[in-house]
């Protein structure tokens, strides 16, 4: 089978490779799926590019942890009903040597999601990072019912799903930020009440006056080390920050304003969702799905032998929404 990979960490059109690798057969408990489509996440790139660590835990690693396609057989134990159902993926690279960027893979069964019936296979391959994170940060701790949400980045990968989640999932308001007319066109779109240029206008002053100086009650937070000290201005007393990623590690933060405030700090990692959690997500991205209630924002649909051109977008910090590459027939 074709599958991309690499072997040491670095540059991506140095380090990725595209060749013939054996086909996997699924063990007890697992499912093996034909890869229509593979989705390029941060972690990836970072992953990839060394990051993270400069030691493979792997000596050959096919990357990407989110996908879509179809069963096509199955290990000992699990029902031969699940044969022929298109399926989307989660954590295939997670902690594992063979994630989605290769023409089949076999996984634990739990990690094969069903497709519901009118979902393109492209936007099954951005379901389990950028719409789990989206749904976990709207979610989590009585969820976001009757609050004000600000959602920082909301032409992104998380922020646009979050946007909409938060929206149909009862915020009272839902307020982004974004970088340019373009993005901000596209969060109204999702269903943000209120946008905010933050490179054209004063983040916190507008916020004040969007929220009559109240503030908000919850931020989904995309880069912290950014915008942590914006955020303890912006939240109002009793609320929360919501974080899923940091541009910067370590951060300093001043203890004054978040005790004087009760503010609270949330800080998650899809990959390491409890049980409960990712049930109760999955379950509500399932509804949400059969519904046809979700835009799905795709930057760019590459093929599998441009991997490396996919990992430079999603590197730039460019990419309006995801990129994913088509690995097998379009579905």
């Amino acid at each position: 089978m074709k599958a991309a990979f690499y072997e040491s960490v670095g540059p991506a059109r140095e380090v990725l490779r595209v060749a013939e690798l054996p086909m996997p057969e699924p063990a007890a408990g697992e499912v093996r799926v034909r890869v229509l489509w593979s989705g390029v996440n941060p972690s990836d790139v970072k992953s990839r590019a060394g990051l993270r660590s400069k030691t493979l835990p792997f000596p050959r690693i096919v990357p990407h942890s989110d996908g879509s396609g179809v069963i096509d057989a199955v290990g000992e134990g699990v029902s031969r009903t699940r044969l022929g159902e298109r399926v989307w993926l989660w954590n295939a690279a997670w902690g594992r040597a063979h994630g989605t960027a290769c023409e089949w893979l076999c996984l634990p069964e739990a990690q094969a999601v069903r497709l519901p019936e009118g979902v393109s296979g492209e936007a099954g391959a951005c379901l389990g990072i950028p719409a789990l994170t989206a749904l976990h940060a709207v979610l989590m701790d009585g969820g976001v019912a009757g609050k004000t949400v600000l959602v920082t980045g909301g032409a992104g990968a998380v922020g646009h799903y979050a946007v909409q989640m938060a929206s149909q999932l009862g915020a009272a308001r839902v307020i982004t930020t974004v970088s340019s007319d373009t993005k901000a066109r596209v969060a109204r779109e999702a269903g943000a009440d209120d946008v905010v240029n933050y490179k054209t206008e004063a983040l916190v002053q507008r916020v004040a006056e969007l929220t009559q100086g109240q503030g908000v009650d919850r931020i989904i937070e995309l880069d912290m080390a950014a915008n942590a000290a914006a955020n303890l201005e912006m939240l109002k007393p009793n609320a929360e920050c919501v974080v899923y990623g940091s541009g910067a590690s370590p951060m300093a933060l001043p203890f004054y304003p978040l005790i004087v405030k009760n503010l609270q700090l949330k800080f998650f990692m899809v990959y390491h969702l409890t049980a409960a959690d990712r049930a109760r997500a999955t379950a509500t991205l399932t509804r949400l799905l059969e519904r046809g209630a979700l835009q799905h924002l795709i930057d760019q649909r590459l093929p599998l032998d441009q991997i490396a051109a996919a990992h430079e977008r999603v590197e730039s910090g460019q990419a309006l929404g995801n990129v994913v590459l088509q690995v097998g027939p379009a579905s």
